[in-house]
């Protein structure tokens, strides 16, 4: 299969190494910065599952540069899709369909609506992993899940094809195909866990200590369940109940992705997560009054 990535972070360049290892034909379209980093340093990833390295990894800085494409792992933030379109269209036009790994559910009828409905395949993935100075990938949980599945009748054999890959790979892969069911499940744990411990500033530990803290993201799970319901997708109250166990089983000092990017003063995906739950909410008739506080209390933080 040819791969291309579109994101070489952390989560970009630890799922595309893995399926180079696995032995597909990858290439990694990134910014020019990024292209000199990899080329001065290579490709690497350090994991409990195993270390891997790509000594001579397959660049491109324009999706004109590549000839083949299969498939394409959009693995960017939600504030960088508008910025792929170009390149995704050229690669589309060539066939390829498009895997966003991305957190939320608003992007995939922004590209639906770009590229084409037969051209998007639902995906999300389950994966702590880092960069480090060299912009190799460390890899710091056992897990490195990737979760994908057809939207469209027509998007089955690209699955399968994609499917048999992982099984090759060193990846966790698995074929859904309830694949909305998923990414609504995993919005509503995202929007819960990123939200109160970003607009709070504290890890999941110290909210844990105040119950009135606490059920700020017991009423955002349930917010969502209700906006995934109005959308056609049921999440179960035993979902609900799996993600405030799981929220109050961390260690004290886990915290969300989007909480670390604040405190490292960079870009929030506020916009894109909350954000987009409040217009999807919006168009129809939901009210979100935990999620729109919380969205509100990130919002001075979002371009820090």
């Amino acid at each position: 299969m040819n791969v291309v990535v579109i994101g070489a972070g952390a989560l970009g360049a630890y799922f595309g190494i893995r399926l180079s290892e696995g032995g597909a034909n990858v290439t990694f379209l990134v910014r020019e910065k990024r292209a000199r980093q990899i080329e001065e340093n290579k490709l690497a990833v350090k994991s409990p599952q195993g270390d891997y390295t790509i000594k001579k990894p397959q660049l491109a800085t324009d999706a004109a540069e590549i000839d083949q494409a299969d498939l394409v792992l959009v693995c960017v933030k939600g504030y960088h899709l508008e910025g792929t379109l170009d390149n995704l269209k050229k690669l589309v036009d060539q066939g390829a369909h498009v895997l966003p790994v991305l957190n939320g559910i608003e992007h995939i009828s922004y590209l639906q609506d770009k590229l084409g409905k037969d051209a998007v395949i639902g995906g999300l993935s389950f994966i702590i992993a880092t960069l480090d100075e060299q912009g190799h990938v460390v890899h710091s949980s056992d897990f490195h899940q990737l979760v994908f599945g057809p939207l469209h009748s027509t998007q089955m054999p690209i699955c399968k094809r994609l499917d048999e890959l992982c099984k090759a790979a060193n990846i966790s892969g698995k074929l859904s195909g309830h694949i909305l069911y998923e990414l609504w499940k995993k919005y509503t744990f995202i929007n819960a866990f990123s939200g109160v411990t970003t607009a709070a500033n504290l890890p999941i530990g110290a909210i844990r200590k105040h119950n009135s803290t606490f059920l700020i993201v017991e009423m955002i799970l349930q917010e969502m369940r209700t906006l995934a319901k109005a959308y056609h997708t049921e999440i179960a109250a035993d979902d609900v109940e799996a993600a405030k166990t799981q929220l109050l089983n961390l260690p004290d000092e886990a915290t969300s992705s989007m909480h670390q990017d604040r405190r490292k003063g960079l870009t929030l995906e506020v916009d894109h997560l909350h954000g987009g739950a409040l217009r999807l909410a919006k168009a129809v008739g939901v009210d979100m009054p935990y999620t729109e506080a919380v969205y509100g209390l990130i919002k001075p933080f979002e371009n820090a």
